[in-house]
């Protein structure tokens, strides 16, 4: 008897409509145990895992090669998906902090320390990295654009301007010897005169930087090129620790601050939603005909990358879900609601 209580203490509250009969409460508790006993081995012993593994997986995969990716989903099921985690889901508290903290950790890393900046890139690679860049249409674009702004002609005439005001202003205030007296003095004369000077200076640099700027991009360009490459010499051999002198711990923290405050505003845009929308849309119409097998083939995944994923996980945490008595009681948890039901009472049928 309570051998029958226990049992029904398992089965959960289905296992009251057994309590009627004593023959199909003893094949219940004798065929579940059994089963339990068989799932549990065929997870933990290495060789029957593997054949389960390997099983489950070209199961899946032959199913997969007949079914699409519209006929498994449909675009407005992924976005809603996409949604909630790209839109809905607050960005705060421990995301942010922990985010923080994996930036500084791996800014203090030694090994920045133990790493020069070549063994990253060589040199011949990031010659050709650079020739790359530039070559490209949209890096001229950006270049000539820049060089034909009008903020940048109007940068160059403020900062010419700065420089004669300076030098008029300097000798003026300078103190001590005879020069200095008759540049302060040739200073003061000329002060009168500074709008004017300004005024033209201004016209002149104007003038020149849309002569030198438009007539020069190519220059330019290679310019560019060539201080890249310059720069790119004189660091090579550094490690990468030392650019903490040009990016300090604080700066890191700065940017992951700028970085999410500006994510938490711009991903609760029409824009961003209408580019979310829209990139899921393209997914489909590339792929929606696709059979889900060829598609995990076209990002790569194939039987072999599956098997050797679920071996690299499965057996440890089956192992660990076992020594601690979960798999045991997972199994019947999942197994025993059948065998308090009366779908296995009509299944054995009339035990007398």
């Amino acid at each position: 008897m309570c051998y029958r209580i226990r049992f029904c203490a398992t089965l959960g509250p289905m296992g009251e409509h057994n309590l009627g009969s004593g023959e199909h409460f003893d094949l219940a508790a004798r065929v579940l145990d059994a089963h339990v006993a068989y799932e549990k081995q065929q997870l933990t012993d290495p060789i029957s895992l593997l054949e389960v593994i390997t099983d489950e997986v070209d199961g899946a995969l032959a199913e997969a090669a007949e079914l699409t990716l519209a006929d498994a989903v449909s675009p407005d099921l992924i976005k809603a998906v996409a949604r909630k985690y790209a839109v809905q889901i607050p960005v705060e508290g421990a995301i942010p902090e922990l985010v923080g903290e994996i930036a500084a950790r791996i800014y203090n890393h030694e090994a920045n320390d133990a790493t020069a900046v070549e063994e990253i890139i060589d040199s011949k690679r990031f010659d050709e990295l650079l020739r790359g860049i530039a070559e490209m249409e949209v890096a001229h674009r950006v270049v000539r654009s820049v060089l034909d702004s009008p903020a940048t002609i109007e940068a160059c005439v403020e900062i010419v301007q700065h420089a004669v005001a300076s030098a008029v202003d300097e000798p003026r205030t300078a103190k001590g010897g005879l020069g200095q007296s008759l540049r302060g003095a040739l200073a003061r004369l000329a002060e009168p005169a500074m709008p004017m000077i300004e005024s033209g200076v201004g016209h002149l640099t104007r003038s020149g930087a849309r002569f030198v700027l438009r007539g020069n991009s190519a220059e330019v360009d290679s310019a560019l090129l060539d201080a890249a490459r310059q720069t790119w010499r004189k660091h090579s051999g550094e490690s990468v620790g030392t650019f903490r002198e040009l990016v300090s711990s604080s700066d890191v923290e700065d940017f992951v601050v700028l970085a999410f405050e500006f994510w938490q505003t711009f991903r609760d845009t029409d824009y961003f939603r209408a580019l979310l929308d829209d990139g899921i849309d393209a997914v489909f119409d590339k792929y929606g005909d696709t059979p889900l097998a060829e598609l995990l083939t076209e990002l790569g995944i194939g039987r072999s990358d599956l098997i050797e994923e679920a071996l690299r996980f499965g057996p440890p945490v089956l192992d660990k879900l076992d020594e601690r008595g979960y798999l045991d009681t997972l199994l019947r948890r999942r197994l025993a609601p059948f065998y308090a039901s009366d779908a296995f009472r009509n299944a054995v049928g009339d035990l007398r």
